[in-house]
């Protein structure tokens, strides 16, 4: 394997045509249909105490009181499951052929995803990436707050440092590595790799996409397919 180069891939809208964790929000519900008022109001709280600490209303919605009340133990076996019986099937053709692009150029593959840490892990296990970095504490036991503090969170400029950590860790070349994102979000580490991929890109990303000369691609599973499997 080629040690300079790597590939970090965000998850949701990226290498999957789904959002991994509103699956697994979902799945919980079912299973506890309690769980939808309380996840519901548990995340309301944590919306206005973000706010009122001060952070803006996008870190401030991502905040995980949907899943507060759930074990870490009862997080990781959904999303096992999920990931193989129901997200596997929204895996673009695409994003599996670039996978394999990677691969075969020798390339370390990376999923860097604010997706809570079990999923991602299961996801990650899926697309037989060669790392992944989640959403959560270094140590899982117990039961889930709601609140994020002590955890690693990667999202949107708190992807930067994990990607410049792994490329340093791993003798990387960040001028020579790719980046893969769907969002403004993303474009943070992205534009820390000597070449950005936009993928489905929309709005004002696609307008910094187009500005700054980055590559362009749609990954959209095929419905009909998808409905045949």
């Amino acid at each position: 394997m080629r040690g300079d180069v790597a590939a970090y891939f965000d998850l949701d809208g990226t290498l999957l045509d789904a959002s991994s964790e509103k699956t697994l929000t979902a799945h919980l519900g079912k299973r506890r249909p309690w769980r939808i008022p309380y996840g519901g109001v548990a995340w309301m709280c944590g919306l206005v105490t973000n706010l009122l600490r001060g952070r803006s209303l996008y870190d401030a919605a991502r905040n995980r009181g949907h899943f507060s009340l759930a074990s870490w133990d009862v997080l990781e076996r959904y999303s096992t499951f999920l990931a193989g019986e129901k997200l596997a099937h929204k895996i673009p053709v695409e994003a599996k052929n670039q996978l394999e692009w990677h691969r075969q150029q020798g390339h370390r593959l990376v999923l860097v995803t604010a997706t809570v840490a079990p999923m991602a892990e299961a996801m990650a296990a899926v697309l037989n990436m060669d790392a992944v970095y989640g959403c959560g504490p270094s140590q899982r036991s117990g039961i889930l707050s709601g609140s994020e503090r002590g955890w690693s969170v990667p999202r949107r400029k708190g992807k930067v440092p994990i990607v410049k950590t792994d490329a340093l860790e791993n003798g990387h070349d960040l001028s020579k590595c790719y980046g893969y994102g769907n969002t403004l979000a993303d474009s943070w580490f992205m534009k820390e790799t000597g070449h950005p991929v936009a993928i489905n890109a929309k709005g004002s990303f696609r307008t910094l996409a187009i500005s700054e000369g980055w590559e362009l691609h749609d990954w959209k599973v095929d419905s009909v397919r998808t409905e045949k499997e």
